[in-house]
């Protein structure tokens, strides 16, 4: 016997990949292996057993269809080929008491090895070839069967992308940070908050950059209970997989390989057995009990037309109706799966569900082969779908870095980084993180935050607990603020330095801090203007006496005269760029100084004459020709300080 274990490895698959498996390919991969012990079963009696026993026939004939085998019938005693060795020799005297069933057999006086020369020549001429190797082709149709159902786990092309789907799937499920983000959604954790929770943990709800975005509802926000802090360690392993999901996401979506394959593959298999299921019923009649048999074999045998009884005939007859029972039940699974592949859109998924059961609501739809790939496994559990998920919201990334940065930042670490700035302020400058760690707002002797180059800045209500915070600057890093942060801002901050490269990256709410006193911009702004949208708000900066503004302006903002009643310093500095009109200047009644620098100035401008309470005009770095005009100085009579340094044209007369 051939032990069914040899074929084993023909449709043994790595138990990861029973996620991608639906009931129909279970079902149709349990059928196969029925099918295959089938053909082995069959294989192994024509092996082990005599395949054909053949009797003379006394009546010659010259062709099959004269040859006649009624007396051979299943009825009639059939004489085996011991039976026969035993008429050829001598009758004994045991054999003498079975006298009348002797007396009334033919002596054939044939010996052995004539018998096992007419069997193999009938059976190889006499026997319809299906009855020959009916077993084999078993085999050979449901090995053939198990690659079709198997072949894109194997090829080159597909088995990478699904090896990597279902590493990064195992990972996603069992991260402890899939867990912590369902649960906070879930409303799972605990809503009440203690005396001594942890600010990073408190933070870490409260601060998401999405979350002024998304709507999520009230009851799904829940305090992080400390059993369900993550370590370091996991929360780096939770960053790598977010980084895994985005690269896979990107090289999966661009094709349909998988989907492909998948459709190939089972229409290869409808189509191979609607050809195997015609091919067996019509042949599966062709297996007879008794075969009739002609080989010119007179010379040496006598005899020229035999009877045979194909000792396999009943059981393979059973056999084949079996295997096509087995065979119909394979082919509806692939019906089934034609019907699935045909009557869903499989090339696009969607996470509406997902996104209403967890509360997630930027987790984006996918499609082609990672749409794909997610219909298979909502057919094992949609349970994988909903925790791999998690791992494709930008929300949930950004909750989980604010997590990381609070453990690489501990507020013991950034009182190791204050400093005094030159105005005496003790400041914290922050370069290159990836966001705001939480951990900042327990530094609560800060006066002066410097943030540069920050990523995802988002402003916190906790920025409440820095009560001496007077200023801050924002260093190419675009800011936001939360509705509760503002209102702390607006009543505290006192200086605030911007510096950007678009005008798009000066937040709004920064026009709205009326207890601001002085507001540097350092950034190119448009030529025109009016295009200006951010410096068309300074009416509600209440407070301003300082306004600093170092960029490539041609005329001096009309804005400014919204703050002309309390401004009482306005610098300009101009980069070298032609500052062309100067009119808004003359209703800064209560300026006292005044910088114009580098703005290739040929002249003093008339504008300034106006200034009553002008003490200090700066005229650095400019392109005067003359000064005749300083006489016009006469008007300001307050004026102390005039510097004119670095005008190499100016001609003093």
């Amino acid at each position: 016997m051939i032990p069914v274990a040899e074929f084993k490895q023909f449709s043994e698959q790595q138990p990861a990949y029973k996620v991608l498996k639906p009931w129909w390919d279970v079902l149709a991969e349990y059928i196969t292996v029925a099918m295959l012990m089938i053909g082995v079963f069959g294989c192994t009696l024509q092996i082990t057993q005599d395949k054909i026993i053949c009797l003379p026939n006394h009546i010659s004939a010259d062709y099959v269809s004269q040859i006649t085998c009624k007396e051979y019938s299943k009825d009639s005693q059939v004489v085996n080929a011991s039976e026969e060795e035993q008429a050829m020799s001598t009758p004994s005297p045991a054999a003498s008491s079975d006298a009348p069933r002797m007396m009334n057999g033919l002596r054939n006086n044939l010996d052995i090895q004539q018998y096992n020369f007419i069997n193999q020549m009938c059976y190889e001429t006499a026997l319809h070839w299906y009855a020959k190797y009916f077993p084999y082709l078993v085999v050979i149709h449901t090995l053939i069967f198990i690659i079709c159902g198997n072949f894109w786990f194997k090829f080159p092309g597909t088995s990478s992308k699904i090896e990597h789907f279902i590493s990064i799937l195992g990972k996603c499920f069992d991260s402890p940070w899939t867990t912590r983000a369902l649960s906070e959604v879930s409303g799972e954790t605990t809503q009440e908050k203690t005396a001594d929770r942890d600010i990073s943990k408190t933070a870490f709800d409260e601060t998401s950059p999405a979350t002024a975005d998304l709507p999520v509802p009230e009851k799904l926000v829940a305090e992080t209970p400390s059993a369900s802090v993550l370590d370091k360690k996991e929360g780096e392993q939770a960053k790598a997989l977010f980084e895994k999901v985005k690269k896979f996401r990107h090289h999966v979506e661009e094709g349909d390989i998988l989907y492909s394959m998948y459709m190939r593959q089972t229409i290869l298999k409808v189509c191979k057995f609607v050809l195997i299921t015609v091919y067996n019923s019509a042949l599966v009649g062709q297996i007879h009990f008794i075969v009739p048999c002609s080989v010119h074999t007179e010379d040496m045998t006598g005899y020229n037309s035999f009877c045979c009884n194909h000792t396999k005939a009943h059981l393979f007859s059973k056999l084949a109706i079996s295997y096509l029972c087995f065979l119909s039940a394979y082919g509806l699974t692939c019906f089934y799966t034609l019907y699935w592949l045909f009557r869903r859109p499989l090339k696009e998924y969607s996470f509406r569900t997902v996104r209403e059961e967890t509360g997630i609501g930027d987790i984006p739809d996918v499609k082609n082969d990672f749409a794909f790939v997610l219909h298979l496994v909502d057919q094992y559990d949609s349970l994988y779908s909903k925790r791999f998920a998690v791992f494709l919201s930008e929300v949930s990334e950004s909750r989980l870095r604010q997590l990381n940065l609070n453990h690489e930042w501990p507020a013991d670490k950034l009182r190791q980084k204050l400093q005094h700035t030159p105005e005496g302020r003790l400041e914290l400058h922050l370069f290159k993180l990836p966001g705001l760690p939480d951990t900042v707002f327990e530094v609560t002797e800060m006066e002066s935050l410097k943030l540069e180059l920050l990523n995802d800045v988002v402003i916190p209500p906790l920025v409440s607990k820095l009560v001496r915070l007077e200023e801050l600057s924002l260093i190419n890093c675009a800011a936001k603020v939360q509705h509760a942060s503002l209102t702390y801002l607006r009543d505290n901050l006192r200086v605030l330095q911007i510096k950007f490269d678009e005008v798009k990256e000066i937040p709004l709410w920064v026009f709205s801090l009326r207890a601001l006193e002085e507001l540097h911009l350092f950034g190119y702004l448009s030529q025109d203007v009016s295009k200006n949208a951010t410096l068309e708000s300074l009416r509600e900066l209440k407070s301003l006496k300082v306004l600093i503004l170092k960029s490539n302006l041609s005329k001096v903002p009309q804005t400014v005269a919204d703050v002309a009643s309390h401004l009482q310093k306005l610098s300009i500095q101009n980069d070298g760029t032609k500052l062309l009109t100067l009119n808004a200047l003359k209703r800064l009644s209560l300026l006292k100084d005044l910088e114009l620098i580098r703005c290739d100035l040929e002249r003093i401008p008339h504008a300034v004459f106006s200034l009553n309470n002008l003490q200090m005009l700066d005229l650095k770095e400019n392109s005067l020709h003359t000064i005749e005009e300083i006489i016009s100085l006469q008007h300001c009579r307050k004026l102390s300080v005039l510097r004119l340094w670095h005008n190499p044209n100016c001609l003093y007369s």
